[in-house]
């Protein structure tokens, strides 16, 4: 199987997924999400590995803070989150991915991530 690499923008923080596959794509309109404007995949939680400088990463919590944002400390840039609504899986940022140009992508869903007002949106 192959797998798919992705990284930050100053190249820092690396990550892999042993997937090849994009799975679960969608925006969510959350009050974060609406202001990174990432378009995220969904992924089980043993198939995302960070495999360069986990140590640079900052995480980023709010409201439950059930969820965890997760960015590089140097450019900024949010690599992954463990889900809120799913926290056995990640939602990782698809433009991060090698070779993925997020312009010419399809069928992304729309998520209602202010839905809920008890629930921590991710």
């Amino acid at each position: 199987m192959n797998s798919l690499k992705g990284c930050c923008h100053c190249g820092a923080v690396e990550f892999e997924l042993s997937s090849d596959k994009l799975n679960g794509m969608r925006r969510c309109d959350c009050s974060l999400c609406r202001k990174k404007g990432a378009i995220m995949a969904t992924a089980p939680l043993a198939e995302l590995r960070v495999t360069k400088s986990e140590g640079r990463l900052s995480l980023y919590q709010w409201n439950t803070k059930t969820a965890k944002h997760y960015l590089c400390s140097i450019c900024g840039i949010y690599t992954h989150h463990q889900r809120c609504s799913n926290p056995e899986e990640f939602g990782f940022n698809v433009a991060c991915i090698e070779g993925i140009n997020v312009a010419e992508l399809e069928s992304v869903e729309r998520t209602d991530g202010k839905k809920s007002l008890l629930v921590e949106e991710d």
